[in-house]
């Protein structure tokens, strides 16, 4: 086993491991102040040429200098629907090419494939903000790679970028539309997606940054959300992916009983706050009982004549029928979450496409977390300190992701986690979470259909919200209402083994996850 210390949760995290090297243990939520100087990428003389199109992927990867022991970077843009990081690992593993790490924003059900790639040498490393499906309990119950994944958040991933902790070798880039000289945007072609936001960073980082596109455009692209200034090569191939997988059925507003209850619950909290004001700005998750909130909120909008700066974060069509409505000025677009939110970009000037740095970099010099006054997030577990877990499931597995969840409940000014007291007969609320994602200093109130929860640090919430007349008690009262219903769970059984790092967004290690007996 690691040689292990306390952070500040009373976590144990290593301090170093083999391959991956020296750890910084989580001591707060603002309590690491960064040293040194951004990254730059290598110096690359002017192309000369007409074009970059490059015949196929292997031949980019030849060109790229393609060798092992390289990163290897992807976006999550078609999420589900994402073709190209089985496309180019496959051609990785044809080539005879071993110990790639695979550095992606995040990483789907899709990516099935790559369990086989681990397991035969090909990818050694993963770095991510989340694993999903087959992929993902793989690595928590079989611990199949040697050394663990490194679990980012949105905001965390351009900050290792940009210090230079991740170095990228080779980026890989989904582009719905390219021109010839490697111009690139979202928002054309049968595979628009929106948004570019989580490829930019590796765009201007990376030591060589590949396009790959099954839509050729006239020269200039425009608009142009990657330029020709960052791009080495293009390919053109049949298809990138599946527009369909962007699209989740949990992006539609909740007509379940219970959600809706809690969400009410929840807007009211939202309005008992003070916030709901001319000018305030806005964040909800993309589930059902979040957009139910949203729903709360764009009534009470148009009945008072409220207008709101902006929504920030992946855009659902909700959030678009919003700034039509004339309710929102503007729309902070880091990754499109339906087929509307992909044509509102394309063609609202007000729809403005943002990079993950720009988004939730905690390291860079102002992002847009830092000017959202509401959030309203999710939990798949909360314990009595408020530490939030969104990234495991109840047995273990790791089956959500980190995404932007730690980087906005610091940034806002009020974070709120909605879930029901119980989920499949096991209680939300609990004594020590299976993993922390959120730590518990950066979330304010929790509201269940039984009552809110305000955390002890915001007293003057709880003063609000109790003049209000809202059902307030402890989250400890919480926690016995849903024991009394179901018992005591109990604990999950783990081994020692560490298969993932969780970094908390400033690149401390809040926690750790085991594998599973």
């Amino acid at each position: 086993m690691c040689n292990m210390v306390k952070n500040a949760l009373g976590r144990e995290v290593p301090k170093h491991i083999d391959g991956i090297g020296e750890l910084k243990a989580f001591q707060g939520a603002f309590a690491y102040d960064p040293k040194g100087q951004k990254l730059a990428p290598k110096i690359t003389k002017t192309f000369h040429g007409n074009d970059k199109i490059v015949d196929n992927i292997k031949k980019s990867l030849e060109l790229c200098g393609i060798e092992d022991g390289m990163t290897i970077s992807f976006h999550h843009h078609f999420r589900n629907g994402d073709y190209l990081v089985n496309m180019v690992i496959d051609e990785i593993a044809k080539m005879g090419i071993k110990d790639i790490t695979v550095f992606a924003s995040s990483l789907q059900s899709v990516h099935k494939p790559l369990i086989n790639h681990i397991k035969n040498g090909v990818v050694t490393g993963i770095e991510t903000s989340g694993l999903r499906g087959e992929l993902g309990e793989a690595i928590t119950r079989d611990k199949i790679l040697d050394k663990p994944v490194i679990i980012r958040s949105h905001g965390g991933r351009p900050r290792a970028i940009e210090s230079g902790e991740s170095k990228i070798d080779i980026a890989f880039i989904a582009a719905p539309a390219a021109d010839l000289y490697g111009n690139v945007n979202g928002v054309e072609g049968p595979t628009a997606c929106g948004s570019m936001g989580y490829a930019m960073a590796d765009a201007e980082y990376a030591n060589k940054v590949v396009v790959v596109t099954d839509f050729m455009v006239p020269y200039p692209a425009n608009p142009i959300s990657i330029p020709q200034t960052l791009v080495d090569y293009v390919v053109k191939v049949d298809k990138i992916g599946d527009p369909k997988g962007i699209v989740s059925g949990a992006t539609r507003v909740t007509k379940n009983p219970l959600e809706l209850l809690i969400a009410e619950r929840a807007f009211e909290a939202v309005v008992a706050s003070g916030l709901v004001k001319e000018g305030f700005s806005f964040q909800a998750g993309t589930g059902g009982p979040s957009l139910a909130v949203a729903q709360f909120l764009r009534e009470k909008m148009k009945t008072e004549g409220i207008k709101g700066s902006f929504v920030s974060g992946g855009i659902t069509g909700h959030s678009v029928d919003m700034l039509k409505e004339g309710l929102f000025k503007t729309l902070l677009d880091v990754q499109c979450f339906d087929l509307k939110a992909v044509e509102s970009i394309k063609s609202n000037p007000n729809h403005i496409e943002m990079s993950a740095s720009f988004y939730a970099n905690p390291h860079n010099k102002g992002c847009a977390a830092n000017q959202l006054d509401i959030m309203i997030v999710s939990a798949t577990e909360i314990d009595v300190d408020f530490n939030v877990n969104v990234i495991t499931d109840s047995n273990g597995i790791i089956m959500g992701a980190s995404g932007g969840h730690c980087d906005t409940a610091a940034g806002s000014k009020l974070s709120i986690v909605i879930a029901p007291l119980l989920r499949g007969r096991l209680p939300i609320v609990v004594d020590e979470v299976t993993t922390v994602v959120t730590p518990g200093e950066t979330i304010d109130a929790v509201v269940t259909e039984r009552g809110i929860a305000v955390n002890p640090r915001r007293k003057d919430l709880e003063a609000l919200f109790k003049a209000a007349k809202l059902n307030v008690m402890s989250i400890q009262e919480l926690k016995n209402i849903a024991e009394g219903l179901t018992g005591k769970p109990g604990k999950i059984q783990t081994t020692d083994e560490i298969v993932a790092l969780v970094e908390y967004r400033d690149g401390t290690i809040i926690d750790t996850i085991r594998r599973v007996k």
